[in-house]
């Protein structure tokens, strides 16, 4: 059973893109991601047999997949990205959404940190998207209310994603606390309306040896499957005669901040 003091958890569930036009274009996937408070991870490593941080193991989160990438404190990280953008003051725990290494290995296209205020309630979310060539921005979003309602954001595109979507394009954030129950949602937006809309929703599981166990048999070699199947589609994507779109060079900063 789950220790008393653990905030972090499991979300399992599905993924879910749809492209509107000009060509109709479905897919999803089961998937499962943990929500990591990142004060515990030393307490995670410790506590489980098939998890650790900063090293091997059946599931692994190792810091230098996120943030600079040089495998610096994540949650020092943040803090100094909530600080440098007048956002200080939210100084509650910091939670990850993301996949883990399985077997050493993980690629998340998004990972997200969620920033609460020490009143409890949600005060940032910093989304990190990655490219499939190794590139990666962020975008910093304040959360001006002080309650758990919907909350929508819209910020322009800086990172080439994907070959088959403009960079002349804005993505729509849903924002939503994590609870029993997690939904996250992004659309592209270009001037035509909604292109895109890809869609996580999972349900919340406790962290344990068995359930990790249970997940790494029920979803099979997960995070090598989410490479293999951007693969696909993009395969998938060109048979359809979607237009190739070039890729230019990444943005200067690495965050983009949304006052």
């Amino acid at each position: 059973m789950r220790h008393k003091q653990i905030r972090s958890s499991l979300y399992v569930g599905t993924v879910t893109h749809q492209r509107h036009r000009p060509r109709k274009h479905l897919l999803k996937y089961r998937v499962f991601s943990m929500l990591i408070d990142l004060d515990e991870l030393p307490l995670l490593s410790k506590k489980f047999h098939v998890f650790s941080h900063n090293a091997f193991n059946l599931f692994s989160f190792h810091d230098c997949d996120f943030g600079k990438g040089d495998g610096s404190s994540l949650i020092q990280y943040v803090r100094e990205q909530l600080s440098t953008h007048g956002m200080g003051n939210i100084s509650g725990p910091i939670r990850l959404l993301a996949y883990p290494r399985i077997l050493g290995f993980v690629f998340n296209p998004l990972a997200v940190y969620y920033c609460y205020k020490d009143s409890g309630k949600l005060g940032a979310v910093l989304y990190e998207v990655n490219n499939t060539f190794g590139q990666r921005h962020s975008y910093l979003i304040p959360i001006q209310q002080d309650h758990d309602e919907i909350t929508l954001h819209q910020c322009k595109k800086q990172l080439y994603v994907s070959p088959f979507v403009s960079m002349d394009m804005f993505y729509q954030f849903r924002v939503e606390a994590p609870d029993s129950k997690l939904v996250l949602e992004i659309g592209d937006i270009d001037s035509e309306g909604k292109l895109l809309d890809a869609c996580f929703n999972g349900f919340q599981e406790e962290i344990s040896d068995w359930t990790l166990l249970r997940l790494f048999f029920s979803h099979p070699l997960m995070t090598l499957k989410v490479v293999a199947g951007i693969h696909w589609e993009a395969l998938k994507l060109w048979m359809k005669k979607i237009p190739l779109v070039p890729r230019p060079d990444p943005p200067k900063n690495s965050i983009t901040f949304l006052d």
